[in-house]
């Protein structure tokens, strides 16, 4: 069986080397990429190795961060940026196979199979895309070369900056079998917790523990993980023109200051609630279900989702279930930050009948969502403003919110 060969390639501090570049005069100074402080949001996004040496994490607060490394220059995102020098690093991909499938701006799957035959072993072709990117672009590379996609994801993760790391199918239990369960790709912060709780702390672990068991602990999500330690994965890397399917569409945001009240969770809760709407309209999507996050003051945070009855996508229906959600499962600790997701989604041009909902009700939501639509891009964002948010301009506008959509993993 001809054996597969995939790259994984993961860009060494990607914002904080974009900013260094425009930033020459901070060479060799810690450096931390991070949003408005003025505004309260101030979380680390990136870091270089300057700052990691001081223990500066991905999430600290600025205040965090200047307490683990006095002298820490903060620079704002550009975003803008990062895009720019992602497609850049793409086009440079794109020139040694057809098959390469962006996870975020700095990360990317090669299938470099039939690849091979001109430019030589996987190892080779990593080694000629690392000195590529950092002599065109002066970025640097990790890349991980395996047999399948998660192996070569946990590759460029074993060693950086700017360097190549191979798992072969023959000898890879030495190499990935004893790493942490959570260093595996999709094995989040309440996987671990359940895995650590079943005494399952390495993948090796994992990987020897009774499939029906894993099924119990953790749904289906237990099968697909005890595959992808034993080296099961055989998901296909999209081809460098394929639109990435949408799983999910999300925004969220941090609060300009802490949230306590019902009023003002209601207001940020209800400006994200519009922006996920108006999204699922423009890819003409209607969703299942509705998840929220909420991140205390304290960082720590939950996720929970709830079914809709029918899917629709109407800013009503989002916040009516959005909110009973925040209701009833928020602490009475001061809230930081807010998001909302829209997932389970269908392509339609039309919602479905159901004898359960109140289809003139949700129809006409809908009318008003779209009028909506059309004024704000007309006259802009603050043409038309629900009652609710009037009473807090601040939070019904909120000036950092992130979008994210879920992309499909395989084919």
């Amino acid at each position: 069986m001809n054996e597969r060969t995939i790259l994984h390639s993961d860009l060494n501090n990607f914002y904080a080397s974009v900013e260094s570049l425009y930033h020459p005069e901070l060479k060799g100074r810690p450096i931390a990429v991070l949003g408005d402080p003025e505004t309260r949001h101030g979380i680390v996004l990136a870091k270089n190795y300057e700052a990691k040496a001081y223990n500066v994490a991905t999430g600290d607060t600025m205040f965090q961060a200047e307490r683990k490394c006095p002298g820490i220059v903060f620079l704002p995102p550009h975003f803008e940026l990062y895009e720019k020098y992602s497609k850049m690093v793409r086009e440079i991909y794109c020139g040694y196979t057809d098959k390469v499938e962006s996870f975020g701006l700095d990360e990317c799957w090669l299938d470099v199979t039939g690849s091979r035959y001109l430019f030589g072993t996987g190892s080779e072709i990593a080694d000629k895309l690392r000195r590529r990117v950092k002599s065109e672009l002066g970025l640097t590379v990790s890349v991980g070369v395996s047999f399948n996609k998660i192996f070569a994801k946990l590759g460029s993760d074993m060693k950086k900056p700017d360097a190549t790391t191979v798992i072969e199918s023959g000898s890879y239990k030495e190499k990935v079998w004893k790493l942490p369960v959570n260093d595996l790709l999709f094995v989040g912060r309440a996987t671990y917790a359940k895995l650590e709780k079943m005494g399952v702390f390495n993948i090796g672990q994992l990987a020897q523990t009774d499939p029906k068991l894993l099924r119990n602990w953790l749904g289906k999500q237990g099968i697909t993980l005890w595959r992808y330690a034993n080296g099961m994965d055989d998901s296909p890397v999209a081809d460098c023109q394929a639109v990435s399917q949408i799983k999910s569409v999300g925004n969220s945001s941090t609060a300009p200051r802490d949230l306590v009240t019902d009023s003002d969770l209601k207001i940020l809760l209800m400006a994200l609630c519009e922006h996920v709407s108006a999204r699922l309209r423009k890819h003409c999507l209607f969703c299942w279900t509705v998840q929220v996050s909420i991140r205390y003051n304290d960082l720590n945070w939950v996720e929970r989702q709830g079914k809709l009855d029918i899917p629709n996508r109407t800013s009503a229906s989002l916040f009516k279930l959005a909110w009973e959600l925040v209701r009833n499962n928020r602490s009475g600790k001061p809230v930081r930050s807010l998001g909302v997701r829209a997932c389970d989604l269908e392509c339609s041009d039309h919602m479905q009948l159901s004898l359960f909902e109140d289809i003139e009700k949700i129809s006409k939501n809908e009318k008003l969502d779209s009028a909506v639509d059309s004024l704000r891009r007309r006259y802009g964002s603050g043409a038309v403003v629900k009652g609710l948010m009037l009473t807090d301009k601040v939070l019904s506008s909120p000036p950092s919110v992130k979008e994210h959509s879920g992309i499909s993993f395989g084919r």
